[in-house]
């Protein structure tokens, strides 16, 4: 009984701090998109015809659907598109991963690489639909797909860097990015989360296993 009851005040507590972090990170991401939004603007623009953002219907934690938000760097209408490539996949599992997809722009080569496609999802994570850490929010698709094992990957907050993110990103195959995100979610805490932000950036900044 005592262990339980500390267990609850310990996770209670994780969520406290991971929610305020979240909120400084957020709104501290989209100050930084600010001063480049117009810029970034210009160049999705110039490049290609369609909207800036791209916009889907993602699932959160528990099942939680929400729309999902980042700069387009795909032709537009390259989604329902994803058919005739799916004999290419690199991923060897569930989701789609193609290193040289030939439906991304040459912005939006730019944009994944350097992630700036992903800022935002900052706006995401004010509304709670997301975390800054956590797995990445999976299609409608591929959840009704998933083991009972790659289900409790949906049992923790989404997000927008995980431990996949920072151990290999696209290099990884499906079943390892599985594994990452269930270790993450059956061991989850607050010091894990600020190990896995602090490691983000230089995976970034470096570009590694980025497509």
């Amino acid at each position: 009984m005592g262990q339980t009851f500390r267990k609850g005040i310990e996770d209670s507590v994780y969520q406290g701090l991971k929610r305020l972090v979240d909120i400084v990170g957020a709104l501290l991401g989209l100050l930084a998109l600010f001063c480049t939004f117009w810029l970034l603007v210009i160049f999705i623009k110039m490049d290609s015809r369609g909207p800036i953002f791209f916009v889907q219907t993602r699932v959160g934690q528990y099942g939680h659907r929400f729309k999902f938000i980042k700069f387009r760097t795909m032709r537009v209408g390259a989604h329902l598109k994803q058919w005739e490539l799916d004999n290419l996949n690199e991923s060897g599992g569930i989701t789609f991963k193609l290193s040289n997809d030939p439906r991304i722009t040459r912005v939006g080569r730019f944009l994944r690489r350097t992630s700036l496609d992903e800022m935002p999802q900052f706006w995401n994570v004010l509304r709670g639909d997301m975390s800054l850490v956590g797995p990445r929010p999976p299609l409608l698709r591929e959840v009704s797909r998933y083991n009972e094992i790659q289900k409790v990957r949906m049992t923790v907050p989404q997000g927008m860097t995980g431990l996949w993110q920072v151990r290999g990103r696209s290099n990884l195959k499906f079943d390892q990015m599985v594994d990452l995100d269930v270790h993450y979610a059956l061991h989850a805490s607050f010091l894990m989360d600020m190990k896995i932000l602090m490691a983000t950036f230089p995976t970034v900044l470096l570009g590694r296993g980025a497509v």
